[in-house]
């Protein structure tokens, strides 16, 4: 078994077929399809469904942890990087949407003065499509609950939960709403089993209060976008609200705050890319929250739990 078997299935899970794979690690179809004929026979079971062009489960499994070794490899050499030299390499990051809105054109912007040779490779996406892919990632963002033990956790911030209503709605610029008032208005909620529904479940559920889905949305910035569209009302993190539009969020009273976490396989490294990358992260999520209202930091923001 060697690296350019592992990088081959990899290619294929990614691109899914081996004339796609081919392309993206530059060299020929032929050459794919032999390393995996290789790789099944050391491992005595087929990896690559060929009628159909998708992993067996046993191929599955083992891309699991060929990308935890290709990034390990990857970090080998950036980490005995001499101290004082440029940070050379790729960090793969995924972030929630909002967030990113929130804090990537200030990390990017940092990140690119401070390591100019530093490529940043940034998926948006929702907890519940990041966390599941986190072997593809070097680090991700996004928001606790986490359930799984074997993912680490770094808590970065915490941010309100906020009510926001298209104007005109019966709820459109409240000061202070009690979450038990919140039963008799249907509202556009995440869908159940999200990260942020699970947070709303759970805190509606120790006052003894269901809230009623009109629709049901996975993406926090697609929730805030259709609010302002005249779609209603929903509960979104501070983050969400845009300065400029003029929607008056509302604070909900008996919400905990919504804590957006690093999240990583395994321990993040502290020098090369990625660390130097989290580094910048850390730093610019410190600036912005002194301007950003509803977002607080320190210990004492973070009543969640990994668990919630």
């Amino acid at each position: 078994m060697d690296v350019r078997q592992l990088a081959a299935l990899v290619a294929i899970a990614d691109h899914g077929t081996f004339s796609a794979a081919a392309r993206a690690l530059f060299t020929v179809q032929s050459n794919v399809s032999s390393r995996i004929a290789r790789l099944e026979r050391e491992l005595g079971t087929m990896l690559v469904d060929r009628a159909g062009g998708r992993l067996t489960d046993e191929g599955v499994r083992v891309v699991e942890r060929a990308r935890r070794i290709l990034r390990e490899l990857d970090d080998i050499v950036t980490d005995v990087a001499p101290a004082d030299g440029d940070v050379i390499g790729d960090v793969r990051l995924g972030i929630l949407g909002t967030t990113g809105r929130w804090l990537l054109p200030r990390v990017l912007t940092a990140a690119r003065d401070r390591h100019p040779h530093l490529r940043v490779i940034v998926t948006e996406g929702s907890s519940s499509t990041l966390l599941p892919g986190l072997d593809r990632f070097n680090a991700v963002v996004i928001h606790l609950p986490i359930d799984d033990p074997s993912v680490d956790v770094e808590p970065l911030f915490a941010e309100e939960l906020v009510l926001i209503a298209s104007p005109g709605h019966p709820l459109a610029g409240a000061e202070d709403i009690p979450l038990a008032a919140l039963a008799g208005h249907p509202l556009m909620l995440p869908p159940p089993g999200s990260a942020l529904r699970r947070v709303l479940d759970r805190a509606t559920s120790t006052v003894d209060v269901t809230l009623t889905a009109t629709a049901e949305v996975d993406g926090v910035r697609l929730l805030a976008t259709l609010v302002l569209n005249g779609q209603g009302a929903a509960i979104v993190p501070a983050t969400a609200v845009p300065a400029t539009t003029g929607i008056r969020p509302s604070r909900v009273i008996g919400l905990p705050p919504r804590v957006v976490a690093l999240a990583s396989k395994g321990r993040l490294a502290s020098g090369g890319p990625t660390g130097a990358l989290v580094d910048v992260l850390r730093e610019t999520v410190t600036t912005l929250a002194e301007h950003q209202p509803g977002v607080r930091l320190g210990s004492t923001a973070f009543p969640l739990s990994r668990r919630g």
